[in-house]
């Protein structure tokens, strides 16, 4: 079975101590190229609209903290 990222977030620190965040999603026009079931795709819709739900606004909030440093 192969495997996919379907939502990542990362919180990353790079050489010079630099925090940053990354947040990325499978973009919605792949859902029905990458997985041919529609009831799998409804599942993946669902996963990737939670996702966005709850993780945007941490995003966004963690950006704002990092950048006020």
């Amino acid at each position: 079975m192969k495997e996919g990222n379907l939502i990542s977030f990362k919180v990353i620190i790079d050489e010079k101590g630099r925090l940053s965040t990354e947040l990325s999603f499978l973009p919605e026009d792949q859902v029905t190229k990458i997985f041919s079931d529609v009831y799998t795709q409804n599942y993946i819709r669902n996963i990737l609209r939670e996702g966005h739900y709850k993780l945007d606004s941490l995003h966004s909030y963690l950006e704002q903290q990092l950048q006020a440093l």
